[in-house]
């Protein structure tokens, strides 16, 4: 049996062009396939992200965390600090997990994690 290709994790928003605009032009994340009313972006090689224009959201909605994985965290934060997104935790080191991550809120309310590993995923 071959093994999966890609994955994709849908999540709801209430407005969609906000969100296409955060994630499109803050996050620099390609928009891969135009659907109206869902959008489908790219994080990585295999890994993509879409959202639906749907009205209502998880509850509460920052119980989901996005996770995006770089070893460029003060730069990445700095820029959605610029752009906007509402603070949850700066850059700080997560001892336990040998990590360095920060947390900020997307237009939904969704938690976004930027973190790296001081031992990378195998990959």
């Amino acid at each position: 049996m071959k093994s999966f290709e890609q994955l994709i994790t849908f999540l709801p928003s209430k407005d969609l062009q906000t969100t296409t605009n955060f994630y499109q032009n803050v996050l620099e994340l390609p928009l891969v396939r135009d659907q109206g009313d869902c959008k489908i972006f790219r994080v990585s090689p295999a890994g993509l992200i879409g959202f639906c224009s749907r009205p209502e959201l998880p509850s509460p909605a920052k119980s989901i965390i996005l996770t995006l994985i770089t070893d460029e965290v003060d730069e990445w934060f700095k820029k959605l600090v610029k752009a906007g997104a509402q603070v949850e935790k700066p850059p700080t080191y997560n001892l336990k997990y040998a990590i360095y991550q920060a947390f900020v809120f997307d237009p939904n309310g969704y938690r976004i994690e930027i973190q790296r590993f001081d031992d990378p995923l195998p990959g």
